[in-house]
């Protein structure tokens, strides 16, 4: 027996998922968040590192916190989404580095490295743990708008004030309104993208 996702599973997390940017009014349950996020975690990251922070912004108070934030095309689709997940970064992720990666000192490995490097490793890794959040979550059952469209100044005030992380993008979740979608943009060929050596 060959370990390989069924057509169906590849359709639902990437050959016929999509970007939405209108929504269903359905609501989307807190346990349904967890259980997204707990799938999610389990992607690896440099040193189990684990940098990616998330404040999921549900309720109104928190959706208006948000929109002074928001570039003019994504406000609308913001507001009305049940969810928006403030995906972040913790610059100081070798904090819990004694915890994630317990055989080693891994936290002498990045605690005196300067911030814009400290800031670049969190980077790469936060959006390698963003990717799983969006596969995760599309696994099971949401649809996601992703977006950079953002001033992550405001935002980083707004929700990750007095902490060492700091926004990385926004991701819109809930159910899409499929009749709203725009037709499939293309995607580069292999051979456009790829090269074997």
């Amino acid at each position: 027996m060959t370990n390989v996702m069924s057509n169906d599973g590849l359709d639902l997390i990437l050959r016929k998922a999509r970007t939405h940017n209108a929504w269903l009014d359905k609501p989307v349950a807190d346990a349904l968040l967890r259980q997204v996020y707990d799938l999610a975690k389990m992607g690896p990251t440099s040193a189990n590192m684990c940098p990616m922070r998330i404040v999921f912004v549900m309720s109104p108070e928190a959706k208006e916190q948000l929109k002074p934030a928001l570039d003019a095309g994504n406000a609308a689709k913001t507001m009305a989404a049940p969810v928006t997940a403030v995906l972040g970064m913790d610059i100081h992720f070798f904090e819990q580095l004694p915890k994630l990666f317990p055989h080693a000192d891994a936290k002498a490995w990045f605690k005196a490295l300067p911030d814009n490097v400290l800031e670049y490793i969190a980077l790469r890794n936060s959006s390698l743990q963003g990717a799983y959040f969006m596969l995760a979550a599309r696994a099971l059952g949401l649809d996601c708008g992703p977006m950079s469209g953002f001033d992550n100044a405001k935002v980083d005030a707004a929700f990750f004030a007095g902490t060492s992380v700091q926004s990385n993008f926004l991701c819109n979740l809930a159910y899409g309104d499929t009749s709203k979608l725009y037709p499939r943009s293309p995607r580069l060929d292999f051979d456009e993208a790829c090269k074997l050596v």
